[in-house]
């Protein structure tokens, strides 16, 4: 934080300070991750360098001056989640203002751009999963046993990072294999994924080649000489030169999928995760079994799945074609 600003506090703030220094007390002022802060620090930048650009006055804005810049990201082809953080961004900072007397809520009314509720990331059929674990098992050890693992239990690869050897432990009154998971936005390991025996021996396999490291080692370690800083690892997973980075568990699941045809932005390590949830319904699976796998918090977000699934089902059995066969019966 600002230096000039350790001793400040929102009410010592006039319209006169300088919107920096607002900004900045702002987002230290929020109860929230500190990659949340620094979104909004970053987003209410982007804001307030615009009214600069375009010859506005700060302490003259009013909610016209909010809506001409939600549109000019949209002009600029921002995708609506883009413009929905920026707006998400502005809304609170100036409810915040209006709180602490500085500025006039010019926000309130402004409304974020609605997005559709789907997936950008597709899911892989039951036959390419079988297609992608076959080429995995021919790679080595670690990498065949984390895409087994993502594509059988839907981890993210932030929680493929975050995982330890020593949270594979038993639960429950049959002595069920699970492995804890500390899910997204979460500071605990308050969550599992069950590791059946087809998810769990690839990883067996793998830490036969590990014997004696501690509980507290990385369950997927790094082959990479580490020498400098942690780059690209998840930011509240403390350092070590053994853990692999979210983009080498990206890498390694983008990998296996290039090798078996699906060379495509579509299709990520995130895929997996969606093929899980997919095929838990296309199995006859039903929503509930579908989030407590897939843990969501909202239901909301595992109904997409089933959307998915009638989409499928349409294509192959489209009411169009019941009334084609209808007519054509008719017209014989």
């Amino acid at each position: 934080m600002n230096t000039n600003l350790q001793t400040t506090n929102a009410a010592a703030l006039t319209v006169g300070a300088d919107v920096n220094a607002v900004v900045e007390l702002f987002a230290a002022s929020q109860d929230r991750k500190p990659t949340t802060r620094d979104l909004y620090a970053r987003t209410l930048a982007g804001f307030f360098a615009w009214v600069t650009s375009t010859g506005r006055t700060i302490s003259n804005l009013t909610a016209v001056d909010v809506i001409a810049y939600k549109e000019q990201l949209q002009r600029d082809g921002k995708t609506a989640l883009t413009v929905a953080s920026y707006v998400n961004s502005i809304r609170r900072f100036y409810t915040w203002a209006e709180a602490n007397k500085i500025y006039p809520n010019i926000a309130a009314d402004v409304h974020a751009p609605k997005r559709r509720q789907e997936f950008k990331k597709r899911p892989l059929s039951v036959r390419k999963v079988g297609e992608l674990l076959a080429y995995e098992a021919t790679t080595n050890p670690r990498d065949y046993a984390i895409v087994n693992l993502m594509a059988r239990t839907g981890l993210r690869c932030v929680e493929v990072v975050r995982a330890n050897i020593g949270d594979i432990e038993y639960m429950g009154e049959d002595n069920t294999r699970v492995l804890k998971v500390r899910g997204k936005g979460r500071d605990e390991k308050d969550d599992f994924v069950i590791l059946t025996d087809a998810a769990y021996n690839p990883i067996r396999a793998y830490l036969n080649t590990r014997q004696g490291e501690p509980a507290t080692a990385p369950l997927f370690a790094s082959t990479s000489n580490h020498t400098g800083k942690a780059e690209n690892h998840t930011h509240d997973v403390e350092f070590d030169p053994r853990r692999l980075s979210t983009r080498a568990v990206s890498a390694i699941a983008k990998k296996g999928l290039k090798a078996v045809g699906l060379d495509d932005a579509a299709f990520t390590a995130h895929s997996l995760r969606h093929t899980v949830g997919t095929n838990i319904l296309r199995a006859g699976g039903t929503l509930e079994q579908a989030q407590m796998t897939l843990r969501h918090a909202n239901p909301a977000t595992t109904e997409i799945y089933a959307r998915m699934a009638l989409t499928e089902r349409r294509f192959t059995n489209g009411g169009e074609n019941l009334i084609d066969r209808a007519y054509n019966a008719a017209i014989a």
